[in-house]
């Protein structure tokens, strides 16, 4: 079996040392964070073409709302008007009537976003974070006010010493 002058124990492979097996574990380690992060990034390059992809047909779904809201929209200020024309029993007065009604409603429709405007400019947010910054202002004036005058006392005694 074994020849002869070879100890049975030169066979066998000795231990590994423990450098070596740290070594290959923060190898692995390091192939496992890669397939890892290599899914994530090929998870969020596919998340990304479907947004792109949902973006076009966002806008095309509201290019389709707008037609079909403006296509409403005159279908019922015809309706109103055929209905103004039977009550005035004039087309005159009943065109005057709809766009005073029009008039009205692009009135609220311009005072609603006026208002929206208004609101992101965020006057709360505002508001607190400029009493936020005085309070703070007066707080280091206060601070240093207070030093000042608790350094005076000390500034006088070098002055003294210095003389």
């Amino acid at each position: 079996m074994h020849q002869e002058g070879e100890s049975p124990h030169a066979a066998a492979p000795g231990p590994v040392p423990p450098s070596t097996r740290l070594l290959d574990e923060i190898r692995q380690l390091g192939r496992a964070l890669r397939r890892l992060f290599g899914a994530q990034m090929e998870l969020l390059a596919a998340e990304l073409g479907l947004a792109r992809s949902a973006i076009s047909w966002m806008l095309l779904a509201a290019l389709a709302a707008t037609v079909a809201g403006v296509g409403f929209s005159l279908t019922v200020v015809g309706l109103i008007g055929v209905l103004l024309v039977k009550w005035l029993g004039s087309w005159a007065w009943a065109l005057l009537l709809l766009a005073a009604l029009q008039l009205l409603f692009l009135l609220g429709a311009i005072a609603l976003f006026r208002r929206g405007m208004h609101w992101m400019s965020l006057p709360a947010t505002r508001s607190e974070w400029s009493a936020m910054m005085r309070d703070s202002a007066r707080k280091v004036a206060a601070g240093t006010t207070s030093q000042a005058a608790a350094d005076a006392p000390g500034e006088s005694r070098r002055d003294e010493d210095r003389a």
